[in-house]
């Protein structure tokens, strides 16, 4: 089997593809040339910690769980924290559950992926990995738009829009971007990349047919689950879930419309 080896060129080609990374980073004024090297490092640590977990968790049903609820935790807070602050930012918790879950269940439940941990684990890690980015990205842009176009949030209140409605109106054609990337990724599989799970499959030792259903399942799935993930987040900020409480149009213009009324 070809793969990449643990040796010194590999740690020497990481190392200078980090350091590379946060120097364009700085050099052309990102602000973010501290944060590579930081998530550079943390994936080193993390990918090494995660390995030799895995291998005395795949053969337990117990350590199988709690690893995939610790993803979905930390999935969670990190989507959370780049839509809002605060309490709010575990509304984020349900539009990651609402994608993974029932993508999960029939995956497992048809017998397409065989029930067990070693399986469970990269899947669930894969579902999970899309509806973050997903969710962090169709909250976010929506909730910018609803900031940014608050007086059309109004405008629409006074055609008789309910504030769900209105602020549907305005949020949900941007924050469906979010469902871009996962879209490009499916539509130019083959063309332009191949994805991890086909690569993987191969440097595994599988025929090529086989690495291609197994990446298409996963495609596929993944395109469902942030989808779902995308959609649940538009509503959750169409309903002020991720504003701390406070409903579109509920500022002191939209107060003053309802007590003109």
């Amino acid at each position: 089997m070809n793969g990449i080896d643990l040796s010194l060129a590999t740690a020497v080609v990481v190392l200078l593809l980090a350091t590379g990374a946060a120097a364009v980073a700085r050099l052309g004024r990102l602000g973010h040339a501290p944060a590579v090297l930081v998530a550079c490092l943390r994936a080193a640590a993390q990918l090494g910690a995660v390995s030799l977990i895995i291998v005395w968790a795949v053969e337990r049903a117990l350590a199988v769980t709690v690893f995939v609820l610790v993803m979905y935790g930390v999935a969670s807070v990190t989507a959370g924290r780049r839509i809002t602050s605060g309490p709010a930012a575990w509304w984020a918790t349900v539009p990651i559950a609402a994608g993974t879950l029932p993508v999960l269940a029939l995956l497992f439940g048809s017998g397409v992926v065989p029930p067990l941990g070693i399986t469970l684990i990269p899947v669930a890690g894969i579902l999970l990995g899309g509806c973050l980015t997903a969710t962090a990205l169709a909250g976010r842009r929506a909730l910018d738009e609803l900031a940014h176009r608050r007086g059309e949030v109004e405008a629409a209140l006074s055609l008789g829009f309910s504030e769900r409605d209105a602020a549907l109106e305005i949020c949900r054609p941007p924050a469906a971007q979010a469902l871009v990337p996962a879209l490009d990724q499916t539509g130019t599989v083959g063309l332009v990349t191949l994805p991890g799970a086909f690569v993987g499959m191969l440097l595994g030792g599988a025929g090529p047919l086989q690495a291609g259903v197994v990446q298409l399942v996963v495609l596929v799935a993944l395109l469902a689950a942030e989808a779902v993930a995308v959609v649940v987040t538009i509503e959750l900020a169409a309903r002020g879930r991720f504003g701390g409480g406070q409903r579109p149009g509920a500022g002191p213009s939209g107060g003053a419309r309802r007590a003109n009324r």
